[in-house]
């Protein structure tokens, strides 16, 4: 499979850059083609630019700005994002790749008198996110309603063809982790590959 990673993490150094090298390597050595995407080396500008909100609504989508990220988003059979959940949420770049890229006519149409959106990634077959909270499990699930998971599994993961494959995993309580539950994590993400 061809298969994008999307990594949105600015150090180089913490366990989420870990994260992404290990998923990178173990669809590499499984034998996948991986296109490994770093916002934050890549230097991605996140914010929506004028043309782009301006053509949202009035087809075609000014995606001129991020063509080569929509160009990779069309080509690829599977894609894994990996980023930290900052206040419940992904950070403002994964935030941004998401509005930018994953515009109108490119990851859906809209169906302006069902007043809904119509799926246009129906090619990717694989949909897969790993991350990691500060807080608990429960803090996030129960306190907070898991909105980041609603957001990416709910709303994202239904652009993707409708049998893809997915998965969710997350490590909890980063706050409070200990070098025994990094590597246990990223064993599974590990685990998880393989079975790519």
């Amino acid at each position: 499979m061809r298969i994008q990673v999307v990594h949105g993490h600015p150090l180089t150094d913490s366990y989420n850059a870990a994260l992404f090298q290990r998923i990178t390597g173990t669809l590499r050595d499984g034998g996948h083609e991986v296109v490994a995407t770093d916002l934050y080396r890549e230097n991605f500008q996140p914010a929506l630019t004028e043309a782009e909100r301006r053509s949202y609504f009035a087809p075609p989508y000014d995606g001129g700005g991020v063509a080569r990220y929509i160009e990779t988003l069309r080509s690829i059979d599977g894609l894994i994002l990996c980023f930290p959940h900052w206040w419940y949420s992904m950070p403002a770049i994964m935030k941004g790749y998401v509005d930018r890229v994953w515009g109108p006519g490119i990851a859906f149409t809209h169906d302006r008198a069902g007043g809904r959106i119509l799926p246009l990634l129906t090619h990717i077959k694989l949909f897969g996110v790993v991350t990691s909270y500060g807080a608990p499990w429960w803090v996030v699930r129960l306190h907070a309603g898991d909105p980041g998971r609603k957001v990416l599994m709910r709303g994202l993961r239904p652009l993707c063809h409708a049998k893809a494959r997915s998965f969710y995993l997350a490590h909890y309580d980063m706050d409070r982790s200990t070098p025994a539950t990094r590597s246990a994590f990223l064993d599974k993400v590990t685990q998880q590959m393989k079975r790519v």
